[in-house]
């Protein structure tokens, strides 16, 4: 069982934020914001290359109703997925980081190898 499983069935611990019966969204443990949420499916799939429409649907407008609860909706935020190794996917279960709270910067592909095989 994966980390993000782990979490919903509530054997690891987590700063709920919003839940319900598709979604759980908590408080990433190494934020890199002032507001720094995890959006993942409760049902376990890898990635973003395995989503369907419908599960992507849901995930909208929950991730709608959570940046509004935390009251970020009007001020701005950013939505990201990595995908793979090379996404820096560490956590093998699809999730969406949730950023904002303040004007956010544009610099984590500063360590990026751009010189890599495309």
């Amino acid at each position: 069982m994966c980390l993000f499983c782990k979490i919903i069935e509530g054997d690891i611990p987590s700063n709920k934020e919003l839940e319900d019966e598709n979604f759980l969204a908590f408080h990433d443990i190494n934020p890199k914001a002032p507001v720094h949420l995890l959006v993942i499916p409760k049902n376990h799939v890898d990635s973003f290359n395995e989503v369907g429409p419908d599960m992507m649907a849901s995930a909208t407008s929950f991730i709608q109703k959570l940046v509004k609860k935390v009251n970020i909706d009007k001020s701005g935020y950013r939505v990201i997925t990595n995908i793979g190794d090379n996404g820096g996917q560490e956590v093998k279960h699809l999730h969406f980081h949730i950023l904002g709270g303040s004007k956010l910067k544009w610099g984590h592909f500063t360590d990026a190898d751009t010189k890599g095989s495309f």
